[in-house]
C-alpha cells in the first residue's frame, strides 16, 4: 500500500464489507439448506437457455434456481471474497414475482427469465453503490440501473449481485483497498486477474449464469483465463456504456467496452444478442443489432506463440498449439505468422493513456492507498524526465533491452499538441495492422496467448505491467476478441527449458528484463552477462514467477481475434474452436477445489 494514506478508508472498508457480510449472513439463514448440496446440481449445470426453457415447461421456478446460484455465491465469497454489493434480498423477492406473473400468464418475460446475472462493481444498478473500489464512492447509491442493467431485467434476468475489480480499474490483479484482494478458485496464492477479476471468480464457481465486465486492456480475457471461463471484449459501439462508471471520463484515445463473461459460448451468444445495438437515451451505441454471420465451412485461422515484447510460458504456448492441432483435425486452415509491431502497440497504449500523468485516472484516490500492482504504473509518469529517460537508458545498457526501455520513454506528460501526434501514430498502427494481417494474409480470425503466465502470484503485477502488450494490442485496434478456456498448467509438460530461460535459444524472445523475471531470478537488479554465461547473468530455471510445479492445475485460455464489426463471427469462432477442442474440464461444476 502507498505509506502516504489516512485510515480513513479504512473505516469505509470495514463498513461495506459487515454490510456486505450481513446481507450474506441474511441469506445463509433463509436459504434452505438442501440448496448448499446436491439438490442445487441440475440448476448449477445449467446454461441460462436450459434455465429458461425449463421454467417455460412449468419443470423449474426461477426462485428455486435463484436459491441454487446464491448457494454457491456465497461459497465463492467465502473461497475468493469475490463479490461486493450484495442484492440477495432483493433478487428473491423478483424471483417470486417472476414465478407469481408465470403462475398467471403461463409465459416467460424473455430469453433470461429467472436466470441470475451479476456484474462487475462499475455497472450501475438502482439504488447501490458504485464504488469502483474507491471510499470516495462508498454510501452514493445510483438512481438508475446501467441501461445493459435494464436490458438484463427486460428481458426477465435477475441481478444477484455485484463483483469485485481491481484498484483503478487499471491493472491485471484484483483488488482494492475497500474490498480487499480477490483469490483464483483454483489456488490462494494466485490472482483471479483484473480488472474484472471478481466477476471471473464468481463465474468460474458457478455463482451466476452469466456475468457482465469491461475491458480497456485485458481486464475480461485475463481474468476469464486466469479463472477458466470465457469471455467476449466486443469492439467499440456494440455495447451500451451509459450507466457504466469508470476512472477516465471523457478520454477517448483508447476505449473501454463491456462485454459478458459465462460458463459457455452459447451463454456469451445470448448476452450479446440482448445488448448489441439497444440504445437508451444517449443514443449510445452504434444501432447495430445481433447479426448471424454467413460461415465459411473451412475456416482460415492465423496463429503466433509469441508477439515478440515478452515470450510466453510454456503452458500458455501449449494452449494455442493445443488449439491448432484441434482445428486443424477437424478441417480448418491454421497458419502461424509474425505479429508486426506489438512492441509499438504497447508504446502507443502508454504514450496516450499516461499522456496527464494519470491524473485523470486517479482522480478519486482521495485519502485510499495506491495498490501496489497499480502504484509503479501510476507514479512512473511524475518521474522528471530526466530521470525517466536515464533510468529506461540504464535498463537497455544492462540487459541489452531494446524492448521495454520504450514503453518506460512513452510514459510522460504530453501536451495536447504532442497527445494528437500519438492520437495520429494509433490510427497509422491501425492501418498498417490491417494492411500487414488481415489484408495480407487473408485470415477470419486469428489464435493468440491469453497471457504470457497462466496466473499471477499475488503482488506480482508491480514487476510486470508490460505483459499485458499481448491483450492491450487488440484494444488498440479495436479488435473484437473471445476467450476460450483450454486447458490447465501441466508441470511434467510444461516445465521450462533452455528455450525460456537462455534468450540465445529458440525464437520468440522479447524483453530480456521482463523475461528475466518470469523465467529467471525474481530479482529486477541482477543484469545481463552478455550471453557469456556468468554467475551474474545466469538464469536459473524456477525462480522467476513461472513455475509450473506451483501453478499446477491453473487454467490457461487462448484468445479468438476478429476484424473490427465482426463480433459476431468472433463468437461463432469460438463455437468452433470450443467444438474441435471437445469435452475438457471446463463448464458449469468443473470447479472442484481451490489449491495452496
Amino acid at each position: 500500500m502507498w505509506p502516504f494514506s489516512s485510515h480513513s478508508y479504512l473505516e469505509v472498508a470495514r463498513k461495506k464489507q459487515a454490510q456486505r457480510d450481513d446481507a450474506i449472513r441474511v441469506a445463509r439463514a433463509d436459504i434452505p439448506q438442501e440448496c448448499f448440496g446436491a439438490h442445487a446440481e441440475p440448476y448449477l449445470r445449467a446454461t441460462a437457455q436450459e434455465i429458461v426453457e425449463r421454467i417455460s415447461k412449468g419443470e423449474w421456478t426461477a426462485s428455486d434456481v435463484l436459491d441454487a446460484y446464491i448457494s454457491r455465491a456465497i461459497l465463492a465469497q467465502d473461497v475468493t471474497n469475490c463479490l461486493t454489493e450484495v442484492l440477495f434480498a432483493e433478487a428473491r423477492a423478483e424471483a417470486k414475482a417472476l414465478d407469481a406473473e408465470f403462475a398467471q400468464t403461463g409465459k416467460v418475460r424473455g430469453p433470461l427469465h429467472g436466470v441470475p446475472v451479476t456484474f462487475k462493481d462499475t455497472f450501475d444498478i438502482k439504488g447501490h453503490d458504485t464504488t469502483l473500489g474507491f471510499s470516495s464512492h462508498a454510501d452514493e447509491p445510483r438512481p438508475e440501473d446501467a441501461l445493459v442493467v435494464s436490458l438484463v431485467r427486460d428481458a426477465g434476468g435477475i441481478p444477484i449481485c455485484k463483483t469485485n475489480l481491481s484498484q483503478l480499474i487499471f491493472f491485471f490483479e484484483c483488488s482494492n483497498p475497500v474490498w480487499g484482494r480477490t483469490l483464483n478458485p483454483y489456488s490462494k496464492s494466485y490472482s483471479s486477474g483484473g480488472t474484472s477479476g471478481g466477476e471471473a471468480a464468481l463465474l468460474a464457481m458457478d455463482g451466476a449464469v452469466l456475468g457482465w465486465g469491461t475491458d480497456i486492456g485485458g481486464s475480461l480475457r485475463i481474468p476469464a483465463s486466469f479463472c477458466g471461463i470465457y469471455s467476449l471484449k466486443p469492439g467499440w459501439s456494440r455495447v451500451s456504456m451509459t450507466g457504466v462508471q469508470g476512472t477516465w471520463p471523457g478520454f477517448e484515445g483508447i476505449r473501454t467496452v463491456a462485454g459478458p463473461m459465462g460458463r459457455s459460448v452459447d451463454d456469451i451468444e445470448l448476452a450479446a444478442r440482448l445488448v448489441f445495438g439497444k440504445q437508451g437515451t444517449e443514443y449510445d451505441p452504434a444501432p447495430l443489432p445481433y447479426r448471424v454471420p454467413d460461415m465459411p465451412k473451412k475456416l482460415r485461422f492465423g496463429f503466433y506463440l509469441s508477439d515478440n515484447f515478452v515470450k510466453p510460458s510454456p503452458a500458455c504456448q501449449r494452449a494455442v498449439l493445443e488449439t491448432v492441432e484441434a482445428l486443424r483435425k477437424a478441417g480448418h486452415e491454421c497458419v502461424e505468422f509474425e505479429l508486426p509491431q506489438a512492441k509499438r502497440a504497447m508504446e502507443i497504449f502508454i504514450g496516450i493513456t499516461a499522456a496527464d500523468k494519470y491524473k485523470t485516472l486517479s482522480a478519486d484516490l482521495g485519502n485510499d492507498p495506491l495498490e501496489p500492482g497499480v502504484a509503479p504504473l501510476v507514479m512512473g509518469p511524475r518521474l522528471p524526465g530526466w530521470f525517466r529517460n536515464s533510468l529506461a537508458w540504464l535498463l537497455g545498457k544492462l540487459y541489452k533491452d531494446e524492448v521495454f526501455p520504450g514503453t518506460m520513454r512513452a510514459a510522460c506528460e504530453k501536451p495536447v499538441v504532442e497527445y494528437h501526434r500519438w492520437v495520429r501514430q494509433r490510427d497509422e498502427f491501425v492501418r498498417m495492422f490491417y494492411r500487414e494481417v488481415w489484408d495480407k494474409y487473408e485470415f477470419d480470425g486469428i489464435l493468440a496467448p491469453a497471457l504470457a503466465l497462466p496466473g499471477l502470484p499475488h503482488g506480482s503485477v508491480q514487476y510486470l505491467s508490460g505483459l499485458a502488450c499481448i491483450d492491450l494490442m487488440y484494444n488498440v485496434v479495436e479488435s473484437p476478441v473471445g476467450l476460450v478456456p483450454v486447458t490447465h498448467v501441466r508441470p511434467t509438460e510444461d516445465a521450462l527449458t533452455a528455450e525460456w530461460t537462455d534468450v540465445r535459444v529458440g525464437r520468440g524472445h522479447g524483453s530480456p528484463l521482463v523475461e528475466r523475471l518470469l523465467y529467471g531470478s525474481p530479482n529486477p537488479l541482477r543484469p545481463s552477462d552478455g550471453g557469456k554465461g556468468g554467475k551474474a547473468g545466469a538464469a536459473a530455471a524456477g525462480s522467476g514467477f513461472y513455475n509450473a510445479e506451483k501453478m499446477a492445475g491453473l487454467p490457461v485460455g487462448v484468445q479468438v481475434v476478429g476484424r473490427r464489426w465482426e463480433d459476431e463471427k468472433v463468437v461463432e469462432m469460438m463455437r468452433v474452436v470450443d467444438r474441435a477442442l471437445g469435452p475438457r474440464d471446463f463448464g458449469p461444476l468443473s470447479w472442484k477445489a481451490q489449491g495452496k
